[in-house]
């Protein structure tokens, strides 16, 4: 465990907190509600990319300068902000207070806009943003230069090994209560389904029947072309039987956030582990019980009720793939700039 403390003064700013991987979803935007708090209480991540202001626009920098920054493809403006920021849980900070000229936001609350929005209650230094608006995953991000790391009291979080990872599995409901796909869902899919394409070369792709032909078919369908499939892909990792595909997708840990290493020499495409053991382990209970008859009246609903959630309609969160496109050196290459440009210009 660690805590973090002011660079300036020492003063301790958060609980003790652990490391685990950051969500998918950390920058996504959704809907125009609140959303709950990104991080669970006693855990935090850090963001190895650049993160808010300065912001610059691409006609300005360039692409090389922008490829610098890790992004290989156009966008509207690049973060020229300090990479490894550090996102906790907002009740997991202590002795900080809101810095009034900083708090702007869209609608219900603050949403970082003009950078560092709270202040060390004890020497005033700017070390952290808070994000709490609509749309915006609630969270407190310490600037990485402002804050510094403390042995804190308490034993670090046990990393879960993969086989207790399976085995402990509690299956993540992927219905929002709107009774629509749930916005992580949505942010993990979209980053898994940037990688997929970089590795189908441009190719059709063969998708094992199921729940991962939900989570990705119509996708692909809208950005690949026709024809006969020429990879082969497959879910791989602890607790499925060996395969060898063309294309693995595996499970990133959700605590180290290491990918499952695959053996043999199939591309690797990562995705969250709670949405992966959901596509492997899941499975649908049957309409009718497997032994005796059904009681009267069960289904005499009409309309029945709406079919579970791996049977319906799905579609990735649109800005988190194209934002993980923009963060992968294959978008370069013609074919797939050409689908990154295609999908930007919302053709697909």
């Amino acid at each position: 465990m660690v805590v973090f403390a002011c660079a300036r003064c020492d003063a301790v700013l958060t609980v003790p907190v652990s490391q685990v991987a950051l969500p998918d979803h950390a920058h996504q935007l959704y809907g125009h509600e609140l959303l709950p708090v990104l991080m669970e209480p006693g855990t935090y991540a850090v963001d190895p990319e650049p993160f808010g202001p300065p912001w610059r626009q691409w006609d300005e920098i360039g692409p090389d300068e922008a490829e610098a920054r890790g992004v290989f493809a156009p966008v509207y403006a690049v973060s020229f902000g300090e990479p490894g920021a550090i996102v906790v849980a907002p009740g997991d900070v202590r002795g900080t207070v809101l810095i009034p000229e900083r708090c702007e936001g869209y609608c219900l609350g603050l949403d970082g806009r003009d950078g560092p929005n709270l202040a060390c209650a004890r020497c005033g230094l700017e070390v952290a943003t808070r994000v709490d608006d609509c749309s915006l995953w609630q969270a407190v991000w310490l600037a990485p230069r402002a804050v510094r790391r403390l042995p804190g009291a308490g034993p670090a979080r046990p990393v879960v090994g993969w086989e207790a990872l399976v085995d402990e599995w509690v299956d993540t409901p992927a219905l929002w209560p709107a009774e629509a796909w749930g916005p992580w869902w949505e942010a993990a899919i979209g980053v898994a389904l940037a990688h997929l394409l970089a590795a189908s070369a441009g190719a059709p792709l063969a998708l094992p029947d199921g729940p991962v032909a939900v989570a990705f078919e119509r996708a692909l369908e809208a950005l690949l072309p026709p024809g006969p499939p020429v990879k082969q892909v497959a879910l791989a990792g602890p607790g499925l039987p060996a395969v060898d595909p063309d294309i693995a997708v595996v499970p990133r840990h959700p605590g180290t956030g290491r990918v499952w290493q695959q053996p043999g020499g199939a591309d690797i495409v990562p995705l969250a582990a709670d949405v992966w053991l959901h596509l492997a382990f899941h499975q649908e209970p049957p309409p009718f019980p497997v032994t005796g008859g059904m009681p009267a009246g069960v289904l005499r609903d009409d309309p029945l009720p709406p079919p579970p959630p791996l049977r319906r309609h799905f579609r990735p969160d649109r800005a988190v793939f194209l934002r993980t496109l923009t963060r992968l050196p294959a978008v370069r290459q013609s074919w797939l700039r050409r689908i990154y440009d295609a999908a930007q210009e919302r053709r697909f």
